[in-house]
């Protein structure tokens, strides 16, 4: 793509986007990072911030707002001002009906998303990673971290967790080269690990005692609640946790290597490299 024409970049300050946005800026590109605070406003829910954002813009990566069906008429406006190239952040699972309970109505959208993005005749691309190793520095498992014990309803079930670095090294180098266009993605980590063995890595990393501790989802459910999350919103999150719990995720993909010609990083190489920077939770 052109580099006098910035790069959009929604959700920018999230795990992916702000990842995404620093790869850009590294290799030289012009970037439009947009988010509902930050540097550019961009909010999915306010249409008259859509046109500021995607002016003399080429290339941009979609980072959807759950549960809406606002990515098919961006993708609209988008063509209007003559954006070429699209990839979008989307997720491992979402064409399996029995990964998990769509509890928030999360799927439909997500669906359709895809389906957009297909249909847009724009150049596209799609992402979509697993389980992200920063769950457990940036994300919900973070506070059991901080504790020195996860807490949680997944048995002994297993994960290929993907860290968020190979996701942005993924879409950057589907927005910047060549030979990615059509390309659906599935990203996810070396190998499927169960929490055990997560704990014992990250203690490995940190010198500290993380002990995974195994719970049934009632017990979780009441944690949360208890810690003041209203019901509905704890029960989703248990739902969360249902691809962990029934191994629905620990299988791996092969969208690093495909996109990148190399092995995706393990997550003791995560972990390690949190460390040195000073990155977990304490």
């Amino acid at each position: 793509m052109s580099a006098q024409h910035p790069i959009l970049v929604t959700g920018a300050t999230g795990k992916s986007g702000r990842r995404v946005a620093a790869r850009l800026r590294a290799q030289g590109h012009p970037v439009r990072a947009a988010a509902r605070t930050g540097e550019h406003p961009f909010d999915w829910t306010d249409r008259t911030t859509w046109d500021a954002a995607l002016r003399g813009v080429r290339a941009v990566y979609v980072v959807q707002l759950d549960g809406t069906k606002l990515v098919r008429p961006f993708l609209e406006r988008a063509a209007e001002h003559g954006v070429q190239r699209v990839v979008l952040a989307s997720g491992r699972g979402v064409d399996n009906p029995d990964y998990a309970t769509d509890s928030n109505g999360v799927l439909d959208g997500v669906l359709d998303s895809e389906a957009a993005v297909r249909e847009s005749g724009l150049e596209w691309t799609i992402s979509r990673p697993g389980w992200f190793a920063q769950n457990f520095n940036e994300g919900f498992f973070a506070d059991g971290v901080r504790a020195g014990e996860l807490r949680l309803p997944a048995g002994d079930g297993a994960a290929s967790f993907v860290d968020a670095e190979d996701i942005a090294a993924v879409v950057t180098a589907a927005l910047t080269e060549d030979g990615h266009a059509g390309q659906t993605y599935e990203l996810s980590g070396p190998a499927a690990l169960t929490l055990t063995e997560v704990a014992a890595t990250i203690s490995e990393a940190t010198g500290r005692a993380i002990r995974y501790v195994p719970i049934t989802t009632g017990h979780y459910v009441g944690e949360l609640v208890r810690q003041g999350l209203p019901l509905a919103d704890a029960e989703a999150f248990a739902h969360v946790l249902e691809p962990l719990r029934n191994n629905t995720d620990a299988y791996l993909s092969d969208g690093v290597p495909r996109a990148l010609g190399r092995p995706p990083r393990t997550f003791a190489e995560f972990a390690k490299a949190t460390a040195a920077a000073d990155g977990w939770p304490t």
